[in-house]
Parts: structure tokens; sequence; C-alpha cells
């Protein structure tokens, strides 16, 4: 960023045959034709940037992401939406609360 001079704005941006950096970022247009061209070489099939999105916001979560912190990323005013982008569910069989370490002390006979 420093080398191309850029200290606000969108960090991706075009560049036109001059070499000149363009001040705004780059078009849906653009991007859908990026994400469409890479894959095709990855024979992916037909992919949309949207498709790419909730990717990012799955392996975040499958990583252990904090739900507050993927919906901050994903720019979603409700956790809720988040929850439902994600398709999360909760697991009764292997509950998150089942390792925090607050046992019932054993019942003496």
């Amino acid at each position: 960023m420093a080398a191309a001079d850029i200290t606000d704005g969108p960090i991706f941006r075009a560049i036109n045959k001059a070499g000149r950096i363009a001040a705004h970022g780059f078009s849906p247009k653009v991007i859908w034709g990026v994400v469409k061209q890479a894959s095709s070489a990855c024979n992916l099939g037909k992919v949309a940037p949207h498709d790419l999105r909730r990717t990012c916001g799955r392996l975040c979560h499958e990583r252990g992401g904090e739900l507050e912190q993927i919906q901050f990323l994903l720019g979603h005013v409700s956790v809720q939406t988040t929850e439902r982008y994600l398709g999360c569910k909760q697991r009764l069989r292997d509950a998150v609360n089942d390792s925090i370490g607050i046992e019932p002390a054993p019942i003496e006979p």
C-alpha cells in the first residue's frame, strides 16, 4: 500500500494501460469476471462472488471464529442473520457448554 501511495479507500484498484492507479475500487462487473475466470481455471463450474463470501464465513466459523466477529466481517446487522447465513445449529450430542469445567459434586449415599 505504501508503494502505491494508498492511504485510504479500497485496497484493490484498477490500473490503466499507462500504469496509473484508479482512485476507486473494482466494479461488480469486474469482480464477477475475475471470479468467473478463476473458478473456470480451477474447474469449479459456476461460482458467484456471493458463494465465496459464504464460504469465507463458514471457514471462519469452522476454525473457531466467534459469531460476532464473523457478523462484523460479513457486515450483518444482526447475529441471528449470521447464524442463518452459516447454517448454525445447536449440537446437543457435543454441546459447547459440556466442557466448561463446572461439573456438579457427586452425591454421596
